[in-house]
Protein backbone atom coordinates (compact mmCIF):
# COMPACT_ATOMS: atom_id res chain seq x y z
CA UNK A 1 0.00 0.00 0.00
CA UNK A 2 1.63 3.38 -1.43
CA UNK A 3 2.25 5.63 1.98
CA UNK A 4 0.12 8.43 2.75
CA UNK A 5 0.64 12.01 0.97
CA UNK A 6 1.24 15.03 3.42
CA UNK A 7 -0.97 16.94 0.53
CA UNK A 8 -4.01 17.39 -0.75
CA UNK A 9 -6.37 19.24 -3.06
CA UNK A 10 -6.23 22.78 -2.23
CA UNK A 11 -3.49 22.94 -0.15
CA UNK A 12 -0.88 25.92 -0.67
CA UNK A 13 2.66 24.61 -0.68
CA UNK A 14 6.21 26.11 -1.33
CA UNK A 15 8.52 24.86 -3.74
CA UNK A 16 12.24 25.08 -3.43
CA UNK A 17 12.56 27.41 -6.17
CA UNK A 18 10.31 30.87 -7.12
CA UNK A 19 8.12 31.05 -9.98
CA UNK A 20 9.44 33.89 -12.79
CA UNK A 21 6.90 36.30 -11.38
CA UNK A 22 8.61 36.37 -8.25
CA UNK A 23 6.24 34.11 -5.97
CA UNK A 24 6.56 31.04 -4.45
CA UNK A 25 2.72 29.92 -3.48
CA UNK A 26 1.13 27.47 -5.59
CA UNK A 27 -1.78 25.63 -5.14
CA UNK A 28 -2.19 22.20 -5.85
CA UNK A 29 -5.37 22.29 -7.99
CA UNK A 30 -5.55 18.45 -9.93
CA UNK A 31 -3.66 15.26 -8.38
CA UNK A 32 -3.53 11.77 -9.75
CA UNK A 33 -0.40 10.13 -11.66
CA UNK A 34 0.94 13.78 -12.09
CA UNK A 35 -0.04 17.18 -9.72
CA UNK A 36 -1.26 20.13 -11.60
CA UNK A 37 -0.03 23.48 -9.05
CA UNK A 38 -1.26 26.96 -10.11
CA UNK A 39 1.37 29.62 -9.37
CA UNK A 40 -0.76 32.02 -6.34
CA UNK A 41 1.02 35.11 -7.79
CA UNK A 42 0.17 34.88 -11.59
CA UNK A 43 -2.11 32.15 -12.01
CA UNK A 44 -0.07 30.27 -14.47
CA UNK A 45 -0.66 26.40 -13.95
CA UNK A 46 1.86 24.04 -14.16
CA UNK A 47 1.87 19.96 -14.64
CA UNK A 48 4.54 17.76 -13.14
CA UNK A 49 4.68 13.94 -12.38
CA UNK A 50 4.12 12.98 -9.01
CA UNK A 51 8.08 12.02 -8.46
CA UNK A 52 9.04 15.24 -9.95
CA UNK A 53 6.46 17.13 -7.46
CA UNK A 54 7.58 14.93 -4.41
CA UNK A 55 11.66 16.19 -5.09
CA UNK A 56 10.68 20.02 -5.56
CA UNK A 57 8.45 20.68 -3.16
CA UNK A 58 9.82 22.21 -0.21
CA UNK A 59 7.06 22.58 2.57
CA UNK A 60 2.64 22.99 3.13
CA UNK A 61 2.02 26.38 3.94
CA UNK A 62 -1.90 25.69 4.62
Amino acid sequence: MAEKQPFEINNIVEMKKQHPCGENRWKIIRMGADIRIKCEGCGHSVMLPRKEFNKKVKKVLE
